[in-house]
């Protein structure tokens, strides 16, 4: 019998859930650094053996939304409640078990499994950690929980078996040589975001968005042109750099990573223009593609 279901993958931000996704999956699919908010969208990594099809859903953080950009991110995240098979809800040794207790109660109503993950224990002891597991068990009584480390790969074999048992009994939702229901063009502007939030501070990644604008791709190479948009002139000097410093130096960090993802040589043209307070605009967040389905 084949099994199939969606493992949807919530937490507040920067408890590691981009970094769980990728290491699940096995491919490079949501960005992870060290920055809270990088994760903007609902994206899905698929793992697909012979008789089971796991298609993953990392989102964004769960957060009290200050602009409209962070209110669809919300969305994205409270969607990942409506469809699951599976709720890994993730967490960390750091984090209070009651920081958003809004999302939790909603949560703790749920009639599907939900595992919960306690991440970066390597920062924690063992007897912190057990009060840990007591506090949320009683947050959260009918969740299995899991102390892992993400990044040290700790435990991690054991809950995506245990997801695997969990799974109803379907047929494959994708093809099955299928590994992420995301365009190529959607990673070309992930990785360029990734090197903004790690290049620049402050306000500054949280203000820009990527558009690819042309996308060619030939047996040997693809000729990629993109756009950084901000929302004021000032930022658009502090992207570029002084004569053009900074531009250039994500510009070639997005290429090497852009060849390796692609596994082809790489022709990257970027571009920096503003668009006014685009974060408040309805209109322009669609075309960002930031519509929910």
């Amino acid at each position: 019998m084949h099994k199939a279901g969606f493992v949807n993958i919530v937490g507040n931000p920067n408890v590691g859930k981009s970094t769980l996704m990728n290491l699940l999956v096995g491919e490079r699919i949501s960005i992870a650094t060290f920055k809270a908010q990088t994760t903007r969208h609902r994206i899905m990594g698929i793992i697909n053996t012979e008789d089971t099809q796991i298609v993953f859903s990392d989102t964004p953080g769960v957060l009290k939304p200050n602009y409209k950009l962070q209110e669809t991110m919300l969305a994205f995240s409270e969607s990942a409640l409506k469809d699951a098979d599976v709720l890994l809800y993730v967490t960390d040794v750091i984090e209070k078990p009651d920081k958003n207790n809004d999302f939790l109660q909603r949560v703790e109503k749920l009639k599907v499994p939900v595992l919960l993950l306690i991440n970066k224990i390597d920062l924690s002891n063992q007897k912190d950690l057990e009060q840990l597991v007591d506090n949320w068990h009683l947050l959260l009584p009918q969740a299995e929980i899991f102390p892992i480390s993400a990044t040290a790969k700790f435990n991690i074999d054991n809950v995506l078996r245990r997801i695997k048992e969990l799974l109803p009994d379907s047929p494959p939702y994708f093809d099955k040589d299928q590994w992420t229901d995301k365009p190529a063009r959607f990673f070309v502007t992930e990785i360029i975001r990734e090197k903004i939030l790690l290049y620049y501070d402050k306000e500054i990644p949280y203000s820009t968005e990527v558009a690819v604008e042309l996308f060619k791709e030939s047996p040997k190479n693809i000729h990629i042109k993109a756009i950084i948009y901000v929302e004021r002139d000032s930022q658009k000097g502090i992207i570029i750099g002084h004569q053009g410093v900074a531009l250039k130096k994500i510009s070639t960090e997005a290429r090497k990573t852009l060849e390796k993802f692609f596994d082809k040589k790489i022709y990257l043209e970027v571009f920096v223009k503003v668009d006014k307070d685009w974060r408040n605009s309805n209109k322009r967040l669609e075309i960002y593609g930031y519509k929910q389905d």
